[in-house]
């Protein structure tokens, strides 16, 4: 009975010592700066990212090798300037420590069509900076009669949001920090004729406000703690 227990316990150390040395498959996440479709010329940064520190990013589009860059600050960055139809394809990214490779993104689809709607027009209500736990509106207008608009968030690989021709604006009823960063909207038309409007885009931070205030607060109390310590510190006699 020994023996075949003295096995069970060997082989748990061995897995334990497994688990330890390979190193866990981090999350990686794809997108592009800023979104949206690309006009012919145009440019644009298909970002790869990792909590990582160290390794490699490789790109890949329709199941093809493009190129290879080291991390600088837990992304990769894939400048495409220039813009051509050919740019257009599935792209997603291999992140890669030495030769192993541990992880590959989602794929990311780059779209390179020329605008022929007329740009929209993106707005916040009740503006670009507001106070955590606010009700905030993003009103997306297009004056296009059968147009649809979407609402895009930088550093998210998807349509935040799809707003139909009878709708345009999309809610967000208690803002976070997680709900801050760089928004836009585009537009386009359905069915066989197929038609793009630039992107408009607008810089939105949904809690500077807040952490403003909370800042302000902040300053206020190393004030007012500093004044108190002049005015009864070493040298000076407090009030009798």
């Amino acid at each position: 009975m020994m023996p075949l227990v003295t096995h069970v316990l060997a082989f748990g150390v061995w897995l334990v010592a497994q688990s330890q040395a390979t190193p866990s498959a981090p999350t990686i996440s794809i997108f592009l700066k800023p979104p949206g479709v690309i006009p012919p010329g145009g440019s644009t940064t298909i970002c790869c990212s990792c909590q990582r520190d160290s390794g490699n990013f490789v790109l890949y589009k329709n199941g093809h090798q493009l190129r290879t860059l080291e991390l600088c600050g837990s992304r990769a960055e894939f400048s495409i300037s220039n813009a051509i139809q050919e740019d257009t394809g599935a792209y997603n990214c291999h992140y890669l420590d030495g030769s192993t490779v541990l992880a590959h993104s989602e794929t990311l689809d780059v779209m390179v069509q020329e605008f022929r709607l007329p740009k929209p027009v993106l707005s916040i209500l009740p503006g670009h900076e507001v106070a955590a736990g606010a009700y905030v509106i993003f009103c997306c207008t297009i004056a296009h009669s059968s147009a649809g608009c979407f609402l895009l968030l930088e550093g998210q690989d998807k349509v935040l949001n799809l707003l139909p021709k009878e709708q345009d604006n999309f809610n967000i009823s208690h803002v976070h920090k997680g709900n801050g960063g760089h928004y836009s909207c585009q537009c386009s038309t359905k069915g066989a004729s197929l038609q793009w409007s630039a992107v408009n885009y607008t810089w939105s931070n949904a809690v500077r406000l807040a952490l403003g205030a909370g800042v302000l607060v902040l300053l206020g109390l190393i004030v007012a703690e500093a004044v108190r310590s002049h005015r009864h510190g070493p040298g000076r006699l407090g009030p009798r």
